[in-house]
């Protein structure tokens, strides 16, 4: 089963789907989001705050997040840690 975390503001994507998480300041970035802004496949889940982070997914989507990309990328790399206690 595929791993979902939490992106901020109660939304969560597939790990198993995620390319890049960026940050949002660089050119080429910007106007990869005014393009896919232009082509109707950004999801905006920063609920209106600054976007601090642009995942990009595997079937072209973008994704914005007002989480910073460390925080995401954290999330995600717990997410594929297998807990130190756990029995078979």
């Amino acid at each position: 089963m595929d791993k979902l975390i939490h992106i901020g503001f109660g939304n969560i994507v597939n790990t198993a789907k995620i390319i890049a998480i960026v940050s949002p300041d660089s050119a080429p970035v910007k106007r990869m989001v005014q393009k896919a802004k232009e082509n109707g496949t950004v999801i905006d889940a920063t609920q209106g705050r600054k976007t601090k982070s642009v995942l990009v997914m595997e079937n072209s989507q973008i994704v914005l997040s007002a989480l910073l990309p460390e925080t995401i990328a954290g999330r995600a790399q717990t997410e594929f840690e297998e807990p130190a206690d756990k029995q078979d």
